[in-house]
């Protein structure tokens, strides 16, 4: 009879350890799935749905309804816990007595971290998409099936969360998306996945909503544009001269621009005259002058150029005063980088020194020198590193006045008059930091 009885017991042990071992995976799968779901490129499997994924659309579909898809895990996870735990503790409770209760507590304490928890935690974040894709159809299940139990508890956590003045239908994003799309790309280029120029190519375009015309026009210190009164020959010479194709003419001061002079019509022009310059007028060939306010996002300027089909306009202050001008080819600059043709005027900004150094003039915008150094100077207070440093200095600073802010050191090289027009630039080492 006892040879009978322990038999009996032995099966019972083994059924036992079966149904745990059930309860055990059970819950892992669980762990896994919530894992997974939660870490999953909503991208990627946004693109698997488009190339005819059906798991990829049930993956989407569970995380368009985000809450609920948890609620479904954690309950799941939580039943087979619960189960695994109080099935060992009978087992052992039977076997050792009031004792067993503690061995089952130090045993599924383990089992549950390790197999249940760690474990498939651990795979679904390294292979979220996979694993999300593997067990789609099986999330979804539960998911319906828990779908009357979730939907109490929704409405009893929504109450309580209510009582302490949260309400989740009230969603304030930290950050917009451009920022959460600029953070993902910059993420992954620190990772590795993405180049630094594609990085900035796709930073770039993201900014044209940002910035504005003023910060990355032509400063009218910089800008050529020639006297309307001045000999016709002495304008042809000027203008077959300069590296741009059209330029601004002034009459009476040098802020009364009263059109737009094009190189081409003007040698057409010439043409017509037979090479005699003082036949040419200058009126009837001239462009009306294009004034855009300084406030206008690139974005906006940029469908304005498309919209007119120019990409040449004069940029005015609020008083109306010209401040510079820009151009179709700046606001690309912007997103691809420097573009230089084979008429471009090399203006040297910045210049390496063998100390490590870097030589700045003061106009150079702190935009094309983050991109050219791989720096990341602030350009919300200032455009122009002089401007930057003025900004830091609350004071125009003297030359051969050194400063230090932002990770760099500053020196005033070179100094005209209230103007800094060049400094030298040295990035703080990190053991002197």
């Amino acid at each position: 009879m006892h040879g009978g009885g322990g038999g009996v017991t032995s099966l019972n042990i083994w059924i036992a350890a079966a149904i745990l071992f059930c309860f055990i995976l059970a819950s892992a799968l669980f762990s896994a799935t919530e894992t997974a779901m939660t870490a999953a490129s909503r991208a990627r499997m946004h693109a698997l749905e488009k190339q005819g994924d059906h798991r990829a659309a049930i993956v989407n579909r569970l995380l368009a309804g985000r809450d609920r898809l948890i609620g479904a895990m954690l309950l799941g996870n939580t039943l087979f816990n619960i189960g695994s735990s109080a099935l060992l503790t009978t087992v052992l409770v039977g076997a050792f007595g009031e004792s067993g209760a503690l061995y089952a507590t130090a045993a599924m304490t383990v089992l549950l971290l390790v197999f249940a928890e760690v474990m498939p935690k651990t795979i679904a974040i390294n292979y979220p998409d996979q694993s999300s894709l593997t067990v789609s159809r099986i999330a979804a299940f539960f998911v319906t099936l828990f779908g009357p139990i979730l939907f109490a508890v929704e409405k009893v956590v929504r109450g309580v969360l209510y009582l302490f003045g949260l309400r989740l239908d009230e969603k304030h994003a930290l950050l917009s998306p451009q920022e959460e799309l600029k953070s993902a790309v910059d993420l992954m280029h620190k990772e590795g996945g993405v180049a630094r120029a594609d990085r900035d190519m796709f930073g770039g375009l993201l900014d044209l909503k940002e910035l504005t015309v003023s910060d990355v026009m032509v400063h009218r210190t910089k800008m050529l544009a020639l006297d309307a009164d001045a000999p016709i020959a002495d304008l042809v010479r000027e203008v077959v001269a300069a590296p741009y194709t059209r330029v601004p003419i002034w009459r009476g001061g040098a802020d009364n621009i009263i059109g737009v002079l094009h190189a081409k019509d003007l040698l057409r022009a010439l043409t017509s005259a037979n090479g005699d310059a003082g036949k040419i007028e200058l009126a009837p060939i001239a462009h009306e002058a294009w004034f855009v306010p300084d406030t206008t996002t690139l974005e906006a300027q940029l469908q304005a150029f498309r919209k007119r089909k120019t990409h040449f306009a004069l940029v005015v202050d609020e008083y109306g005063d010209v401040q510079g001008l820009v151009t179709l080819e700046d606001i690309l600059e912007e997103i691809v980088g420097d573009i230089r043709d084979e008429h471009d005027v090399a203006v040297i900004g910045v210049r390496r020194q063998p100390d490590g150094s870097v030589l700045v003039e003061g106009s150079a915008p702190i935009r094309d020198v983050n991109r050219a150094m791989a720096w990341d100077l602030p350009d919300e207070e200032a455009t122009t590193i002089a401007g930057l440093v003025i900004h830091e200095a609350r004071a125009i600073p003297e030359q051969g006045q050194k400063f230090a802010f932002h990770g760099f050191r500053f020196e005033v090289l070179r100094k005209q008059r209230n103007r800094i027009t060049l400094l030298r630039v040295t990035p703080e080492r990190k053991d002197e930091a």
